[in-house]
């Protein structure tokens, strides 16, 4: 699940309306949900508090197999909507498959006029952790010079381990490094400038996307009832329609990066298919039709399929995600190096655990409705490697949970390679 820095980095870009999913970076995040999903590591424990809307601590602890932990902090020049760990949406709280929405320019804050002056100032996030013992440093600043334009600025900096204190001169072995991103989203295109300090990388990662834009639209809660979320359906755009075939939009990417220092350059490319919204909601959404009311398009299920190609490095990757059923999906990828012939296969699922209760706000029926609720999810992961990864993350009273094991079938007298423990919890009260 997703770490309390991490939801509420995600809960600042949506307060402020920016759209990190348009970012070659993230071109193949459907598939690494379900592909590339992390088992915890022996038994973490983390309590986050938000004493007001702008202020956030959080507290983490792993007390196996060795014991550590980290502090840290986070503000944030805006409100955030951050829930509490009884109540945040679920799917929000991790890495899952989604369908996402048309590309669209980000958001603008709005204007804020005193005596005939805009107020209104420039959003950021500020966050710092400081892990014990080991006393590294982690820090990050955020900020929108402009509606289309964001800045990233992120810092480590750890000190050499089993330094004596009373001789500073002698320390050596530190590691520090910063790090600078610049993004500009337009919505057809987004473009990042990246600087390593460490190693002198530059680097300019491109997205480009074919189709029209789309605007802002906002995704239906997993405790809505049937009708309100009939209220919000869209239909699918009538401009792009394949008969025969899935009806969808292409991105294409590329990365480009060099470092003078390392002598070295390197460059990929990555394109992505992503189908429309359904042309009509699913059938447990929308009462029975009659003959005259069925829709002439076909419903087609949600899917995903991403190309990643390196030519300098020989690598080849394709991946197909698809949601199969209201709870299921499944995605596989082969990746394959052109020099070596080495290859992978790779093969995952995401199933959605429900609970039922009553909604009595219906108005549609006298009688209550009966409204499901996610409140957990199962995936699991097997390749060709002979790696078997299984992770069940739930919500249990007011904590968040993640237990996960891995296993490698090669090893036939001690398969199990690692289990770990997740507990997560965070108050704004």
């Amino acid at each position: 699940m997703h770490p309390f820095a991490t939801y509420v980095l995600r809960s600042y870009y949506k307060a402020t309306g920016w759209n990190e999913d348009n970012l070659f970076a993230n071109l193949t995040r459907s598939s690494s949900a379900i592909l590339d999903f992390s088992i915890p590591r022996g038994l973490n424990l983390s309590v986050s508090k938000s004493p007001n809307a702008l202020f956030r601590t959080t507290y983490s602890i792993n007390a196996m197999p060795s014991l550590h932990g980290s502090i840290g902090y986070i503000f944030t020049s805006c409100d955030l909507n951050v829930q509490n760990s009884s109540n945040a949406r679920f799917k929000d709280m991790i890495d899952r498959f989604k369908v996402y929405d048309q590309p669209r320019r980000p958001g603008t804050k709005e204007e804020e006029w005193l005596a005939g002056e805009n107020v209104a100032t420039r959003d950021y996030l500020m966050y710092g952790r400081l892990y014990l013992p080991t006393g590294r440093l982690d820090a990050l600043y955020s900020t929108r010079l402009s509606s289309t334009v964001q800045a990233l600025v992120a810092a480590i900096s750890e000190r050499p381990p089993n330094t004596p204190t009373d001789f500073p001169h002698k320390r050596s072995g530190g590691t520090s490094n910063l790090m600078f991103n610049l993004q500009h989203d337009i919505g057809k295109w987004c473009t990042e400038y990246t600087y390593n300090a460490e190693d002198g990388m530059w680097g300019v990662k491109l997205l480009h996307n074919f189709g029209k834009l789309g605007g802002s639209l906002e995704t239906p809660e997993e405790n809505e009832t049937p009708s309100r979320q009939r209220a919000g359906v869209r239909r699918v755009d009538e401009e792009e329609p394949i008969d025969g075939g899935l009806k969808g939009r292409v991105s294409v990417g590329a990365e480009l990066y060099f470092s003078a220092q390392e002598r070295s350059a390197g460059v990929s490319t990555g394109i992505r298919f992503t189908t429309l919204p359904d042309a009509t909601p699913p059938s447990y959404q929308v009462p029975s039709q009659t003959p005259s009311s069925t829709p002439k398009s076909t419903p087609q299920p949600p899917t995903t399929i991403t190309a990643l190609f390196n030519p300098m490095l020989g690598y080849v990757s394709g991946a197909y995600t698809a949601q199969v059923s209201r709870d299921l999906s499944l995605s596989s990828r082969f990746e394959f190096n052109v020099y070596s012939y080495e290859s992978e296969w790779t093969m995952g699922a995401e199933w959605w655990l429900r609970g039922s209760h009553l909604d009595h706000e219906s108005n549609d029926e006298l009688r209550a409705n009966e409204v499901t609720e996610v409140h957990g999810v199962v995936k699991a992961r097997a390749s060709t490697s002979n790696n078997i990864s299984l992770l069940w993350e739930g919500r249990l009273q007011s904590v968040l949970v993640g237990l996960g094991v891995v296993a490698d079938l090669s090893r036939y007298s001690k398969p199990l390679r690692a289990i770990g423990l997740e507990v997560s919890y965070f108050s704004s009260d």
